[in-house]
């Protein structure tokens, strides 16, 4: 089907149009990727060096695009210039237009990944005219020996940051934390981060590619130069308070929603099923997104549609969707992600 009779698809259709939408995956090759996503995934035939899985993105050269139902291979950004309100909700459409509002991937670190930073809104929008990047991990799996850096060990000033950067003791400042299925970390734009070796990790975002490399363990790219760092830029973006804890602390409940986030970006939450819940979104005003991290169930929306859902697989639900039945399979551990 062509572009123009996808365009006339989306907007002269009423009402009915939108349903659950799945996208195909956008697998990233990097320097420190592994092997991880395709098996998580089921994707063949299987890539190495694939690093990331970017499931829902909106960022502008790397936009997802439909992969099921009537609207396959249409565009997010296509979708929700049509749809608008239908699908994000009408606060989120006039506060973030036609910009999908929120990034979703799935991380594999055979490799340490370097030391960076994100700006917030205030200075994103000034440096970049973009959104800032707070964001939220959780860790499906991990090597026994596996760790990474969110925050401050110890207090240093700006200039000792630079300082210690050039003199390769940087990582020492740094707060280090092992890490097992299901450990959940909240990264506020500012907060200096990292994921180690053996990471396995579901990303929730703002959408925005912008990142401060900071410190890269002197490593090279494919042509053998280092890997170009931003230090300089990261210094007014870090925020070198320190915190009691880096670490989200939750109680885990079967067949409960559990709250892992809430900020002005993204609310999410950890359900762990093995019986049918039902999810009413009647009073909420704003799309839904699901990411299976382990199991499989299948979803069934207010107006009879009915989506499988596996591990590895991530759904977007319209904001005009009223409440959902979800039918685990089995043992089920989904995030339930939307914007409060």
């Amino acid at each position: 089907m062509s572009n123009n009779n996808k365009h006339h698809t989306i907007s002269s259709a009423e009402g009915n149009v939108l349903y659950p939408l799945t996208f195909k995956p956008i697998l990233k090759p990097v320097i420190w990727g592994g092997s991880e996503i395709c098996r998580f995934k089921q994707i063949e035939p299987a890539r190495n060096g694939i690093g990331e899985s970017w499931e829902i993105s909106g960022v502008s050269h790397s936009v997802s695009v439909v992969s099921n139902g009537p609207l396959a291979g249409v565009s997010l950004d296509h979708l929700l210039a049509n749809a608008k309100e239908k699908l994000v909700g009408k606060r989120n459409y006039s506060r973030f237009g036609d910009t999908f509002p929120l990034l979703i991937k799935f991380i594999d670190a055979k490799e340490e990944l370097s030391i960076q930073v994100h700006p917030d809104d205030r200075l994103a929008r000034e440096r970049h005219n973009s959104f800032g990047k707070t964001e939220m991990w959780y860790v499906i799996h991990a090597r026994q020996d596996a760790f990474l850096y969110s925050g401050f060990e110890q207090l240093i000033t700006p200039d000792e940051y630079i300082e210690t950067v050039k003199n390769n003791t940087f990582t020492d400042t740094l707060k280090k934390h092992g890490v097992k299925q299901g450990d959940v970390f909240f990264l506020p734009a500012g907060r200096v981060h990292a994921i180690g070796a053996g990471c396995f990790i579901a990303e929730i975002q703002q959408t925005s590619d912008i990142t401060y490399r900071i410190y890269d363990f002197d490593r090279r790219d494919a042509e053998g130069k280092p890997r170009e760092l931003h230090t300089e830029l990261a210094k007014e973006a870090i925020d070198f308070k320190l915190y009691n804890t880096y670490r989200t602390h939750y109680e885990k409940s079967r067949n409960l929603p559990v709250k892992l986030a809430a900020c002005p970006y993204f609310t999410t939450h950890l359900l762990e099923i093995d019986q049918p819940m039902k999810r009413n979104f009647t009073t909420l005003d704003s799309f839904v997104i699901y990411i299976c991290v382990a199991g499989s169930c299948t979803l069934q929306d207010n107006r009879g549609n009915e989506v499988a859902l596996r591990q590895g697989e991530t759904l977007l639900l319209p904001a005009d969707t009223a409440s959902v039945t979800l039918v685990p399979g089995e043992v089920t551990r989904l995030l339930e992600t939307y914007i409060d």
